[in-house]
């Protein structure tokens, strides 16, 4: 799939997106630009979500998918492209809000997205104590890791655990590392209010925690299941 073939200012695309606040475009291209420290070849998926919203997703490298959900509209409604060129797309983006994304990479996409709902609200958890287990996982991580990164047993070490009722959930620290790496928490732990939360939802299948500036999830069940 090529890219974008734009007409003027972008209205006659047959692709793209179209990001009329500046303020969502630059939370979109931070997005874009978390993912690619985490790997320079990330994939982005773009995904139309209600009228006037769409989502930007990533798989994290920990086994945990991240999203954003920005004011703006694409076209097709379902699409997967390079970190890279969006970044571009978005440097470039003209006074139309056009953003030309790239060359599709839609086959490089592995893996099935969650619904956007249907997710049951668990419990909160304040976003302090995140970063304090954040911080506790990067010096463990430094302790006992290699160059291939954290031990496998460290990244599913369950945190702290949630529940309601009769459901218990533990929150692996491959979650807590995705939320920081992704700059979805602010940092450091001082700025933050007390109150600030974190929203532990969950499906059958996924488990989602809510921060301020974006999401996270992550597959539940057997690990085959598990996104890679």
């Amino acid at each position: 799939m090529g890219g974008a073939l734009a007409e003027g200012t972008g209205g006659g695309a047959e692709r793209g997106l179209w990001l009329t606040d500046p303020a969502h475009r630059a939370d979109l291209a931070t997005f874009v630009e978390r993912a690619m420290r985490l790997d320079d070849a990330a994939i982005i998926r773009i995904r139309a979500r209600s009228a006037g919203l769409l989502t930007a997703w990533v798989a994290t490298g920990f086994d945990v998918l991240a999203s954003r959900v920005v004011a703006g509209r694409v076209r097709p409604d379902d699409f997967s492209v390079g970190a890279a060129g969006l970044a571009r797309g978005l440097e470039a983006m003209d006074t139309s809000g056009y953003v030309d994304p790239g060359y599709g990479m839609d086959s490089a996409w592995r893996g099935a997205l969650p619904p956007e709902s249907g997710f049951v609200h668990l419990d909160d958890v304040p976003a302090r104590v995140m970063l304090d287990l954040a911080a506790t996982g990067v010096r463990l991580a430094k302790e006992y890791g290699s160059s291939q990164g954290p031990p496998a047993s460290l990244l599913d070490q369950e945190v702290i655990q949630v529940s309601s009722g009769d459901v218990v959930v533990g929150l692996p620290m491959r979650c807590v590392f995705a939320l920081t790496a992704m700059g979805f928490l602010p940092q450091p732990a001082e700025v933050i209010d007390a109150d600030e939360m974190i929203r532990v939802r969950v499906l059958p299948t996924w488990l989602r925690l809510d921060a301020r500036f974006g999401s996270v999830y992550r597959r539940r069940g057997h690990p085959a299941l598990v996104l890679r």
